[in-house]
């Protein structure tokens, strides 16, 4: 049985398709990382395995549970941490981990126990009585996911969990998430980090409510990106963005940061060709050299395959 099933999964808002025919499994235990711009239909989806929006066509299964028949029975077997920060900021951190354990039914007689093990599993010793208003981005964020495991769910919806975090804190939130996945919980997670995705043990891209690859970062990695990829550091940017597309065998370029990164087409040597079209378009060269693609890079391809 899988934790997680999605099977032609369709929502409609009128005539707009939020998401279009997204089939999918996870696995117990398996991180898996939805990933994709703003608006692409990641949070829809999640919200329809959640039990909260009722698909307009398709099935989907959560812990051999039906999101539409069973949405109650779902509802009980997950956790959920939304974008939006959901706790109470007028109560403390222990006082909020109380109420959800409450909502969530937690026995009685196991509470405190489940309640001091979080507590300690996120770091939060001597922070517990603060005022959750009082507490840093980070540490509300690890707040938030104790609260969303207190019942001890068999699967973990995490949508945009560290949108507007440090990137200490977003590292240390991450290894909880390494913590939970081992123990047996599966975590489905949505993000625009590609370097967050890389994190995943399977990365699904999705643009405009579809599922346009589903694979692990090493095979999207492997098969995506379809040529060479070059670093080149030149200067301006914005005139080697110009140029570097008339060049013969490049098919794509990217800014990366201060650099450029410039798929070629597989099996050749461009890089003399790139420093001499940008030498003589007045463009000042420094290194030329191959590097792995990152997800990054394995989006803009597989997005520009897309569209054409």
């Amino acid at each position: 049985m899988y934790a997680v099933e999605a099977m032609n999964l369709t929502k409609r808002f009128g005539d707009f398709t939020a998401v279009d025919g997204v089939s999918f499994q996870v696995t117990r235990g398996e991180i898996f990382a939805f990933l994709g711009p703003n608006g692409c239909g990641k949070t829809t989806t999640i919200r329809m395995l959640c039990g909260i929006l009722a698909p307009t066509s398709g099935q989907g299964r959560v812990a051999g549970f039906d999101i539409v028949a069973e949405s109650d029975r779902v509802k009980g077997v997950i956790g959920y941490m939304s974008q939006r920060f959901s706790l109470y900021e007028e109560l403390t951190a222990r006082e909020n981990l109380e109420f959800y354990a409450g909502v969530y039914q937690v026995p009685s007689d196991r509470r405190s126990r489940r309640i001091s093990e979080l507590i300690s599993m996120v770091g939060l010793e001597g922070r517990e009585r603060e005022l959750v208003a009082n507490l840093s981005g980070g540490w509300k964020q690890r707040l938030a996911l104790a609260c969303s495991i207190v019942h001890e769910p068999l699967v973990l919806f995490l949508d945009e969990p560290t949108a507007g975090v440090d990137p200490v804190s977003r590292r240390r939130f991450w290894d909880l998430i390494y913590s939970l996945s081992e123990s047996g919980v599966s975590v489905f997670v949505t993000t625009h980090y590609m370097d967050e995705a890389e994190h995943a043990h399977r990365v699904s891209l999705m643009l405009d409510g579809k599922l346009i690859a589903c694979e692990s970062p090493e095979g999207l990695k492997a098969t995506s990106v379809a040529g060479s990829l070059l670093e080149v550091e030149c200067d301006p940017l914005v005139r080697a963005l110009e140029l570097l597309p008339g060049v013969p065998g490049v098919r794509e370029v990217a800014m990366f940061g201060s650099l450029l990164r410039v798929l070629v087409e597989p099996d050749s040597d461009r890089a003399e060709a790139i420093r001499r079209a940008l030498v003589d378009g007045g463009v000042a060269v420094g290194r030329i050299e191959a590097v792995a693609p990152s997800l990054e890079d394995v989006f803009i391809s597989t997005v520009g395959a897309v569209g054409a």
